[in-house]
C-alpha cells in the first residue's frame, strides 16, 4: 500500500494496456483521484480513444487532459537540440530521450492548475525513461510527489498483469494475450524497438520491426533530390515551401521514409548502468542533420564550429540522461544558439536508397571564398609564401623536442 496519502495524481495516459493498469492501480492502492494526461507527439496513431478508455476507468471527464503538443514539441525540444547536431555515442539521434522532459512538463502544468500532489508514469525501473520523467519533475516541482508503479507494485510478470486486467474488466487486445514480441516509442521524431526479438544483438532485427521506412534496397532506382532553407539554425521551407516545424519534419519524415533513410541498430549505454539494443528509425531527423551540418560548413567560423563539435557530446549526455532542465543544459543551448545567428540559407540534398548527401550549399552569411581557395592566379592578398613561416612557428615545439630526443640517444 502507499505510504504517503496522495489525493489527485495525473498520468502519463497513453490508453494502452501498461498505462490502462496503472490508472485502475492508482485507484485501488492509493484511493486517489485520476487525472489523466494524454499528448499527440505525432506517434502515428489514434489519441482520442484514451479519453474514452478513462472514462470507462472512472475518470471524470474533466479530468481527461489530451493535448496537440506537436509544434512545442518540435520547435521547442526538437530544433534546439539539432542546432547543437547532438548524437549520443555517435549514432542515435535521441528520439525518444528529447520527448520526455516535454511530457513531464506538460504533467506539472496540470498539477498546478488541478490541485493535484502527485504525478506518475508508466516507465519500467529498469529503462532510462524513470529518470528522465522523474528529473523534469522534480526540476520544475522540487516537492512533488512522485509515484512510480512499476518500482513499487508486487506484479511478478506479465500474466500478473493480464490477470488485474481482467479483474478489472479493462480491455485487452488480443495481441497482449501473450508476450508481445518487442516494445515501440514513437514520436514525430523518431520510433524505437525494444526487447523480444531484439535481445540478441547478434542476430539481424526482422523486417517487420521497422515501421518508418522501407528497406533501403527496395527503394527508388531514382535519387530523390531537395532544397532546405535555413534561418538562425533551424530549417524553414523544403523545395521552397514555407512550413511549420511540425509540418517540415513530417514532410522530412516522409522523402525520408520513401528513400529507405533513417534506419539504426544500435547497442547503447543506458544511464541506469546497462546496455541495451534497440532499432531506431529516424527518417527525417537523419536528413536534418546532414542538411543542418552542411549550411554550417559554409557559415560557421573554424573555431565555432570546432567549440560546438566539442560541446556537442556533453549536451547530448544531458538530453539522454534526462537533465533537460538544468542549468549547465540551458548554459551550452545559449552558447549553441548564438552561433546559429548567421546560419542561414539553402542546402542541396540528395536522397537514395538510404543515403542522404549534401550535393549542395549557398548562403547570404557564407564564409566561403572561392578566390581564396582557388588553384589558379587570383587577385586576393595570400602570399604562398607566408605558409612557411606559419609551419616554422608550428613546428617550433616539435624541432624542440625532436633535438632533444637526439642528444638523449
Amino acid at each position: 500500500m502507499a505510504a504517503k496519502p496522495v489525493k489527485k495524481v495525473v498520468l502519463a495516459y497513453s490508453g494502452g494496456l501498461d498505462t490502462s493498469i496503472i490508472l485502475k492501480w492508482l485507484q485501488t492502492e492509493y484511493g486517489a483521484e485520476v487525472i489523466t494526461f494524454t499528448a499527440d507527439l505525432g506517434q502515428g496513431e489514434e489519441i482520442e480513444p484514451a479519453r474514452a478508455k478513462a472514462l470507462a476507468a472512472g475518470v471524470k471527464p474533466e479530468n481527461i487532459f489530451i493535448e496537440d503538443v506537436r509544434e512545442e514539441f518540435v520547435r521547442d525540444f526538437v530544433f534546439p537540440m539539432f542546432r547543437a547536431n547532438t548524437v549520443y555515442e555517435g549514432q542515435y539521434l535521441l528520439g525518444t530521450s528529447i520527448a520526455r522532459p516535454l511530457i513531464a512538463k506538460k504533467q506539472i502544468e496540470i498539477a498546478r492548475k488541478m490541485g493535484a500532489d502527485a504525478v506518475s508514469h508508466g516507465a519500467t525501473g529498469k529503462g532510462n525513461d524513470q529518470v528522465r520523467f522523474e528529473l523534469g519533475y522534480y526540476g520544475l516541482e522540487p516537492d512533488i510527489h512522485v509515484i512510480a508503479p512499476w518500482r513499487e507494485w508486487d506484479f511478478k510478470s506479465r500474466e500478473a498483469l493480464l490477470d488485474f486486467a481482467e479483474k478489472h474488466q479493462i480491455q485487452i487486445a488480443k495481441d497482449k494475450r501473450g508476450e508481445a514480441p518487442f516494445s515501440v516509442d514513437a514520436n514525430l521524431l523518431h520510433s524505437s524497438s525494444e526487447g523480444k526479438v531484439l535481445e540478441d544483438p547478434a542476430v539481424e532485427a526482422p523486417e517487420f520491426v521497422h515501421m518508418r521506412t522501407i528497406a533501403p534496397e527496395d527503394a527508388p532506382d531514382k535519387p530523390t533530390v531537395i532544397t532546405i532553407d535555413f534561418e538562425k539554425g533551424d530549417p524553414v521551407a523544403i523545395d521552397g515551401v514555407k512550413l511549420s516545424p511540425a509540418a517540415l519534419l513530417t514532410k522530412l519524415n516522409e522523402l525520408g521514409r520513401d528513400n529507405g533513410v533513417g534506419r539504426l541498430d544500435l547497442v547503447e549505454n543506458r544511464f541506469v548502468g546497462m546496455k541495451s539494443r534497440g532499432v531506431y528509425e529516424t527518417p527525417g531527423g537523419t536528413i536534418l542533420l546532414a542538411a543542418h551540418r552542411g549550411i554550417e560548413s559554409i557559415t560557421l567560423d573554424r573555431g565555432a564550429m570546432h567549440l560546438k563539435d566539442e560541446l556537442m557530446p556533453k549536451y547530448a549526455e544531458l538530453v539522454y540522461n534526462g537533465f533537460w532542465f538544468t542549468p549547465e543544459r540551458e548554459m551550452l543551448q545559449a552558447a549553441i544558439d548564438y552561433s546559429q545567428a548567421k546560419v542561414a540559407g539553402q542546402v542541396r540534398v540528395k536522397l537514395y536508397k538510404g543515403n542522404v548527401t549534401v550535393i549542395g550549399r549557398s548562403s547570404p552569411y557564407s564564409l566561403y571564398d572561392q578566390d581564396l581557395v582557388t588553384f589558379e592566379e587570383g587577385k586576393v592578398a595570400y602570399d604562398h609564401r607566408d605558409a612557411g613561416g606559419f609551419i616554422k612557428l608550428n613546428a617550433l615545439r616539435l624541432r624542440v623536442l625532436a633535438k632533444r630526443d637526439q642528444r638523449g640517444g
